[in-house]
């Protein structure tokens, strides 16, 4: 993996509010929820707030927005419902609440998990962007899907020790826009 940590800058936690997409989950049986929280409270990180919404654009779009309202959540992340049947909805959801798309994080997302199961990753509408000062990643519902997000990408992007760059770096400067 190219890049490396600069142990001469501090590590700075981030508040994380983590999403489960569906129909059928709970608290007891949510697999890709519990394996998100050990992987991010691992790294240092804080979940703020866990929550499971049922496969509805509304339901959604509305707990994005309210988390995104919170001065206190940095991050979305959320797993389930990035496939292509007719109730995988999640990317439409980030979609609408997005000021910017993070494109590179999908594609990237896919040619790593190319390699682990060929071309059914392109089955996978992994997506990512900013709104209102907040990182969103909405990842798929597997359990391996999830790790291989967290341990290839995100704790990497998410540690502002990663060179040669990072998204938490740029977390001070989300908003200037409004400026």
């Amino acid at each position: 993996m190219p890049g490396r940590l600069d142990e001469t800058r501090p590590f700075l936690p981030v508040n994380i509010a983590l999403l489960t997409v569906s129909d059928t989950r709970t608290a007891a049986d949510d697999r890709s929820g519990n394996t998100l929280e050990e992987l991010i409270t691992k790294a240092g990180h804080k979940i703020i707030v866990r929550r499971i919404v049922r496969d509805d654009l509304p339901a959604i779009t509305e707990q994005l927005r309210a988390w995104v309202a919170d001065a206190q959540i940095d991050v979305v992340i959320s797993t389930g419902g990035t496939g292509v049947t007719g109730r995988d909805v999640t990317p439409e959801a980030f979609q609408s609440v997005y000021e910017k798309e993070i494109a590179g994080f999908g594609e990237l997302f896919r040619w790593l998990s190319f390699a682990k199961i060929g071309t059914s990753t392109i089955q996978s509408r992994a997506t990512a962007g900013v709104a209102g000062g907040t990182y969103l990643f909405a990842l798929p519902g597997s359990p391996s899907a999830c790790r291989d997000a967290w341990e290839d990408i995100l704790v990497h992007q998410l540690d502002n020790r990663f060179r040669p760059c990072n998204f938490v770096e740029l977390m001070p400067r989300l908003l200037e826009h409004q400026k």
